[in-house]
């Protein structure tokens, strides 16, 4: 499934500049690695060295917060 990833500016130059980008995933971990793959450095950006998300990173889908939901495994 095609989704839409909004990039925050800072993270704008791994992304080429692009505020959106179109990855595929059905889960927040699948649509991340995508990211990564497509636009390399996410990754190294986005998770701590335990694979989880950075305490200071935000992530929402359909404007809710992921640690409030299901995290990583989020729909």
């Amino acid at each position: 499934m095609a989704v839409t990833v909004r990039i925050p500016t800072t993270l704008r130059p791994m992304s080429g500049g692009k505020s959106e980008v179109q990855v595929e995933g059905t889960t927040l971990a699948e649509v991340l690695a995508s990211l990564d793959s497509a636009h390399p450095g996410f990754h190294d950006r986005l998770f701590d060295d335990e694979g989880g998300l950075r305490r200071f990173v935000n992530v929402f889908v359909a404007d809710d917060d992921v640690r409030y939901l299901q995290g990583l495994d989020t729909k």
